[in-house]
């Protein structure tokens, strides 16, 4: 748990990039007209869940009005209610509903963290930028050692690979995204692909309630078999 926090403190204090910390100031200022109440976070958002979670989820980046607001990865948006609904329908979760950091929500085995801790415009990260939080993707697998991992969505999904490449972890063809794809890694982890529950996928019918939770069923089964 110590590590966990000192690893939370560090992302939150991030200043590597700074066009995402000039967009995400910009934000928490100017603010969303249904949000002009809210005093934003405006930071690098730290990873969230249980320091002992045998499931990660990687997700994109914090999102302009939800985590970028609230201060916790994926609270407070579309995205978010989707997520902590079928987390919570999957037994990961103390409730489905997550609005702000003091809405009482847990979870157990199951911690978050993305390829960007910050909001980057359009949601599109450069390279660069990627490449900065790549350290801290790193030390969130060192320090929980999952063996289930969850990309939701394709440049999550090539991070994850990236850093498990990195690590001499893949075995023969990598493997290519696609909505429930599973993958075994050299060390008996699995990855999981999931389309991202943005809006643009499930306002479009891309990706459906039934879908997005037979991927966390799926988990569930993973970790019953490596326990």
């Amino acid at each position: 748990m110590k590590a966990w926090n000192a690893l939370n403190k560090r992302i939150g204090k991030c200043e590597l990039c700074p066009r995402l910390r000039a967009h995400c100031s910009k934000i928490a200022t100017q603010k969303r007209r249904a949000y002009t109440d809210f005093d934003y976070w405006g930071r690098p958002v730290p990873n969230f869940g249980d320091a002992s979670a045998r499931l990660l989820i990687v997700g994109l980046a914090p999102g302009a009005h939800g985590a970028n607001r609230t201060g916790r990865m994926f609270t407070g948006d579309r995205s978010g209610d989707w997520l902590y609904r079928a987390l919570h329908k999957a037994g990961f979760a103390n409730q489905p509903d997550s609005t702000n950091v003091d809405d009482g929500l847990k979870l157990t085995s199951c911690a978050i963290t993305a390829v960007c801790q910050c909001a980057p415009p359009d949601n599109k990260p450069t390279k660069e930028e990627v490449a900065n939080c790549q350290p801290f993707l790193q030390e969130t697998i060192d320090l929980l050692d999952p063996p289930v991992l969850l990309a939701l969505g394709q440049i999550a999904w090539k991070a994850t690979l990236d850093e498990f490449a990195r690590r001499g972890e893949l075995l023969g063809k990598r493997p290519k995204f696609g909505h429930g794809v599973k993958h075994e890694l050299q060390t008996g982890r699995w990855l999981l692909g999931s389309y991202h529950p943005s809006q643009q996928n499930t306002f479009t019918g891309r990706l459906t309630e039934p879908m997005f939770d037979r991927v966390f069923r799926d988990a569930r089964k993973l970790l019953t078999s490596a326990a």
